[in-house]
């Protein structure tokens, strides 16, 4: 089984076949973090851990390079410290170092402490309505596997059911989802969802078969409409509560 740690944010630390692998390593200070020319993000609470305290990590599963909210400086900073970094094809390209680029269902395999091996495949993510892609920018999501491990899926910034149903399609039941929720809205798309809301987020683990849902990328950040409060109500009408962990 994972054992997951959600810092704030998008940024976590999946524990994982003796793998030590963090998601969208952010640890700037709350404050405002331009994107373009004329919009800003704004970080309300700082992350729960430095990247000193973290200790070993094996790979970084980078979602997407180009917003602040997903890779920082810090967390920028951070990458050149680490020996793998799974993220887009685009997003490989603009970071260099060690930084490898997968697209959706391509897989790469990682060796294991015990000489065993996981498996971390690409799954495609869709960052706002149909047709985003020009404004948003390439973003992907993850699944772990392994012979003798159940598997977990981390959906990157994704607001589409349908590219869940995908993920289910080729790999449920999946044992844990770690969801990017929050029902992120900017001015972008007449403030459309850019991620998953809380409504949503319950179909998705119904969707996937996922025995445990740990959410992320709910809170920290002044562009999520819907936190725990929605997350757990949602959850409850769907008659999943008992599939929600929050991890602190």
């Amino acid at each position: 089984m994972a054992s997951i740690t959600v810092f704030g944010g998008p940024t976590a630390l999946i524990e994982f076949g003796g793998l030590r692998l963090l998601t969208d390593p952010t640890f700037d200070a709350p404050g405002d973090y331009p994107v373009g020319a004329d919009r800003k993000l704004t970080k309300t609470a700082p992350t729960a851990t430095t990247p000193a305290a973290l200790g070993r990590i094996d790979a970084v599963l980078l979602s997407h390079d180009e917003h602040p909210d997903n890779l920082d400086t810090a967390g920028r900073a951070y990458l050149t410290e680490v020996s793998t970094v799974l993220t887009t094809p685009s997003g490989a390209g603009r970071l260099g170092g060690s930084a490898r680029g997968l697209a959706p269902w391509q897989s790469v395999t990682l060796p294991r402490p015990d000489g065993g091996t996981v498996t971390v495949t690409a799954t495609p993510a869709q960052h706002g309505p149909e047709g985003c892609e020009p404004l948003t920018g390439e973003v992907i999501g993850f699944v772990l596997t392994a012979d003798d491990l159940p598997s977990v899926y981390v959906s990157g910034d994704n607001a589409s059911l349908a590219v869940v149903k995908e993920v289910a399609d080729r790999f449920g039941p999946v044992d844990t989802a770690l969801l990017f929720a929050g029902a992120a809205r900017t001015v972008l798309f007449d403030g459309a969802l850019l991620t998953l809301d809380s409504a949503q987020a319950a179909e998705a683990a119904a969707l996937l078969g996922a025995r445990e849902v740990v959410p992320a990328h709910f809170d920290s950040w002044g562009h999520f409409t819907e936190g725990r409060e929605q997350l757990t109500a949602a959850f409850t009408t769907a008659g999943l509560a008992d599939r929600l962990r929050f991890s602190s």
